[in-house]
């Protein structure tokens, strides 16, 4: 299978302005990229403008046709499955099936979880994770939901309608590496996206980390079909050395490359650029 390139913006600052990244959006699509994804916070640790993906996000399936969209990643402590599961359907279904939900246990502990009242220790945050991923697959099945956790609770009637994916909307998770747990809970589901727990956003993660991150999944993993490695990578702009860049991650079995435009990278008009550019195909 062939790599997919998508683009993975912050919704900070400059970038807290919802009409911008739709704007940008649209520019992917144009250009061919495969994905447009976004970040998923309420604050940050600055005072600056945050927008909300979720409302970017359906501004952007409603105005595009074949861009994957989704996420990247909303952490699932901090937000309530049921209305979770019905703005994925929705969303889902404006997007004719183009929706891919990335979750993770979420950052920024203070500002983002205990400064509104919800549970700052990572520990409980990743039990709560396993626990609304199971819950979220039952929203979704079409079936009578009966969920007991020790977090979360659910009895309730069918959630109509269901995705229109099957057999569920793709979940990638993410996993800091190189720890081992949030590998496992990837590999359940549909795909991971490895970060460095050492690094920087400015660090990409090398081939050779990937290539054990793929390891180690494959022998975690139990269920068959497509899964997804996804790598937050940083192109250089040029075409030829980025071409290779990417054929060696291509190597190891990455799957989607999302081009990671984090806070202080680059401009709105750099970025404007780095899509116009294309993403950089083999052939």
């Amino acid at each position: 299978a062939d790599m997919r390139f998508g683009i993975d913006l912050t919704i900070f600052g400059e970038y807290g302005d919802p009409a911008l990244l739709v704007d940008l959006a649209l520019e992917a699509e144009a250009a061919g990229w495969d994905g447009f994804f976004l970040w998923d916070h309420l604050t940050t640790t600055h005072e600056r403008e945050v927008t909300d993906p979720w409302v970017v996000l359906s501004a952007v399936a409603s105005r595009t046709e074949h861009l994957r969209l989704g996420p990247m990643v909303t952490p699932l402590a901090r937000r309530r499955m049921p209305k979770l599961a019905r703005e994925t359907v929705a969303l889902d279904h404006l997007s004719g099936g183009r929706l891919i939900l990335g979750v993770g246990l979420g950052e920024h502990d203070e500002e983002e979880f205990s400064a509104f009242g919800d549970e700052a220790d990572r520990p409980t945050r990743a039990r709560i994770l396993d626990e609304s991923l199971a819950l979220l697959e039952q929203l979704w099945s079409g079936e009578p939901v009966s969920f007991h956790g020790a977090h979360l609770q659910a009895e309730s009637r069918p959630c109509l309608p269901t995705p229109i994916q099957r057999p569920r909307i793709p979940l990638w998770v993410a996993a800091l590496w190189p720890f081992k747990r949030p590998l496992r809970r990837a590999a359940a589901w549909d795909g991971a996206f490895p970060i460095s727990a050492d690094g920087g956003f400015e660090y990409q993660m090398t081939p050779d980390e990937l290539a054990q991150v793929i390891a180690f999944v494959a022998a975690e993993r139990h269920a068959e079909g497509p899964y997804d490695i996804v790598h937050a990578g940083l192109l250089s702009g040029d075409a030829e050395a980025d071409r290779q860049l990417v054929a060696a991650y291509a190597q190891v079995g990455v799957t989607w490359w999302l081009e990671h435009i984090y806070p202080g990278r680059m401009a709105a008009t750099e970025t404007r650029k780095l899509i116009r550019l294309g993403p950089p195909r083999s052939s």
